[in-house]
């Protein structure tokens, strides 16, 4: 991570100042960083994996058979 240090300038209001900041920290990546990994998950394990497949199959049989008898 990288630190973002500013000082105020002569005569700079606290608006200028953290509109200077939040730039600041935009560009040296830590924003998009933190916003990227807000919503990570976790790989499926091989068991979670396997009944998610099987539940694409079902659900793939069944719409077939909907289709079949014109309900879909």
């Amino acid at each position: 991570m990288t630190n973002v240090e500013l000082q105020p300038n002569n005569h700079e209001n606290a608006l200028s100042l953290i509109r200077r900041f939040s730039r600041k920290m935009i560009e040296s990546g830590v924003i998009p960083k933190v916003k990227g990994g807000r919503y990570a998950t976790r790989p499926l394990s091989k068991l979670g994996q396997k009944n998610l497949a099987i539940k694409k199959i079902a659900r793939r049989v069944e719409v077939e058979h909907l289709k079949k008898l014109g309900k879909m």
